[in-house]
């Protein structure tokens, strides 16, 4: 029989089927490897084409399988072929070769990863970050960092509580790997358990949900401490009454009698703890009277390291509230650089409360400060006005923003204005609806530059092209 009979009358891809069925899953955009793998493939890869040919590994052991590839179809059609060229050796050592296609029909279907993550309560692992303070300040700075490095794209669900947050997890790992990042930006401590859910006796497999209970030291910036006499000796001799400036994976003091500055980490905070003296609220406007620069002193021994950034001064000041009256409040203050005869700033008032703290109840009486300045006070409504950049935030479940947060949350906004050393780990973008004006703007106010802002991404029509394309590749468009 010649070749072309034997082509016409021999079919060797007999029992090989035509067309098959996939199963994928929207969600994760992950294929089914049966029984019951569910792996990630992108469209026309080695991996998918494997995939496809182990469906029919069954029907091509009786041919030799020559050359496989996928033959171009619509992303949105729900079909992929795959054109396979096949040989089998038929009559009197004849080899015959033979090209045909094999249609696979995509179905959808929820993997199990899935089904609990749509369940909303399902977790394996849950973060519990708490801070017992009065002020989200430390909150507000850790969700930028959060954001920044992109660690809530594994969380299940983020609920706020009234002291903290709770992220869930699906397995343990994320959830450790969570734990591990905290250590790292903000000075805090860890425990963790874990409760037995189920446990298989045949295949002695437990099941367990995991519980980290992250606490964060409860300062945050702009609290006035009073250190232990021990601590205050090991850092330098310097005050037990100091001003926290900034808390990031450190706690950072400032003497304001002397300049003096001091790092506590998480280890040596817990160590030898020590609360705040005063709370946001209790923050008092004064006005500057007359104020004077202090030269600089020769350090004595053992004394730590003095701050580049302030200027020390002597203060007279005035409340705002006393302005009737002739009383007037001496001190030193480490904000020299910024204040000037005239201007308000704001502090607690020593004189005039009952501190309620060990430490500070056991000082000499002298040594305790009148008043303690903290910063200087701007007009709020007119720098929210001519604020033209704006943050990220969370999605969470919040159980409510008051009027108070939102107080807080502007005051988290001007640290960001006014420090530029926080700034360098926050991500921050130019806002669409307010103009963005000139950096040479007249205004005393700090402000951010136009350069340390970045352009947030919105997705218009004119990319449609580009979009479709990247969606293609990465096999989005087969949902």
């Amino acid at each position: 029989m010649c070749v072309a009979c034997l082509r016409s009358r021999v079919d060797i891809t007999v029992g090989i089927p035509k067309q098959a069925n996939i199963h994928f899953c929207k969600q994760c955009s992950r294929y089914l490897q049966p029984p019951g793998t569910w792996i990630q493939c992108a469209l026309e890869s080695r991996e998918l084409l494997t995939l496809c040919l182990k469906k029919i590994k069954a029907s091509l052991s009786k041919v030799r399988l020559i050359d496989a590839g996928f033959v171009w179809t619509e992303p949105h059609s729900k079909r992929l072929k795959v054109k396979l060229t096949v040989q089998k050796e038929v009559m009197n050592g004849a080899i015959l070769q033979q090209v045909f296609v094999v249609e696979y029909v995509v179905h959808s279907q929820m993997c199990d990863d899935c089904h609990r993550v749509e369940a909303k309560d399902f977790w394996k692992a849950v973060v519990q970050v708490r801070q017992k303070t009065s002020h989200k300040k430390t909150f507000f700075y850790l969700e930028q960092l959060i954001l920044k490095h992109r660690l809530h794209q594994n969380t299940l669900r983020i609920k706020e509580i009234h002291d903290g947050l709770d992220f869930y997890y699906a397995s343990k790992q994320h959830a450790q790997k969570m734990v591990d990042f905290l250590h790292c930006t903000v000075p805090a401590r860890s425990k963790s358990s874990q409760r037995l859910i189920s446990h298989d006796i045949h295949s002695n497999v437990y099941n367990y949900k995991s519980t980290f209970s992250v606490e964060i030291v409860p300062i945050c910036k702009d609290n006035v401490v009073c250190l232990s006499p021990k601590l205050a000796q090991s850092l330098g001799n310097m005050s037990q009454i100091c001003v926290c400036i900034r808390v990031t994976s450190t706690i950072h003091l400032i003497d304001p009698n002397t300049l003096q500055i001091a790092d506590i980490d998480g280890n040596t905070y817990w160590r030898h703890p020590f609360n705040s003296l005063f709370h946001p609220k209790q923050l008092e406007e004064f006005i500057v009277m007359d104020i004077s620069r202090v030269q600089e002193r020769k350090p004595s021994a053992g004394a730590g390291m003095r701050s580049n950034k302030h200027t020390l001064a002597e203060a007279w000041v005035k409340k705002t509230s006393e302005m009737n009256t002739d009383h007037q409040y001496f001190c030193r203050t480490h904000l020299g650089h910024l204040l000037n005869p005239g201007d308000l700033v704001l502090g607690f008032d020593l004189a005039n409360c009952n501190l309620n703290d060990e430490f500070a109840n056991k000082m000499n009486p002298r040594d305790v400060p009148d008043v303690v300045l903290i910063k200087k006070s701007y007009d709020r409504s007119k720098r929210q006005h001519r604020r033209n950049w704006k943050l990220k935030e969370l999605e969470r479940d919040r159980e409510g923003m008051d009027t108070d947060d939102e107080r807080q949350y502007q005051d988290f906004l001007e640290d960001l204005e006014e420090d530029e050393a926080i700034r360098k780990n926050v991500n921050i973008y130019k806002s669409t609806h307010i103009p963005v004006e000139s950096d040479t703007d007249d205004d005393d106010a700090p402000r951010i530059s136009l350069a340390e802002m970045l352009e947030d991404l919105h997705i218009s029509q004119d990319a449609t092209e580009s979009s479709w394309r990247s969606e293609f590749l990465s096999g989005k468009l087969l949902m």
